[in-house]
């Protein structure tokens, strides 16, 4: 997936604050960077339409929050960068991801195999309810 740099820059703004509209997003990067309101107003509704910002309606203007967590939209782009390369049956990525760990340090590593004991542990609590 492609995203242009204003478009990253408000994905990570969306995922600093719960909920936005465009003037209060203008406002927040006009002191940064400049722009104008319809330049936010585009980038946002080009964000809504490639389903990375949920927006509702409320009185003339469209609330705007983000629809995936910074680590669910990090799995999608490793997802849709590897699937031209994948293989069935092979542990192509499997293996992608062991080469990587290889340059993490010690408290990375902790981190990571924490985070696989975290999911392996959400993913029994699900299967038993």
């Amino acid at each position: 997936m492609l995203l242009g740099e204003l478009e990253k820059l408000i994905l990570n703004y969306f995922w600093s604050v719960p909920q936005a509209d465009a003037k209060q997003t203008h406002s927040y990067f006009s002191a940064q960077r400049g722009g104008s309101l319809n330049t936010i107003q585009s980038t946002l509704d080009r964000l809504y339409k490639k389903k990375l910002l949920h927006r509702e309606k409320q009185g003339h203007a469209y609330i705007y929050s983000a629809a995936c967590s910074r680590s669910e939209f990090i799995g999608r782009l490793v997802r849709s960068v590897t699937e031209d390369f994948i293989q069935p049956g092979k542990d192509d990525l499997l293996a992608a991801f062991v080469s990587l760990s290889s340059e993490l340090d010690e408290k990375q590593f902790a981190d990571l195999e924490a985070t696989i004991r975290a999911y392996e542990n959400r993913q029994k609590n699900e299967a038993t309810t």
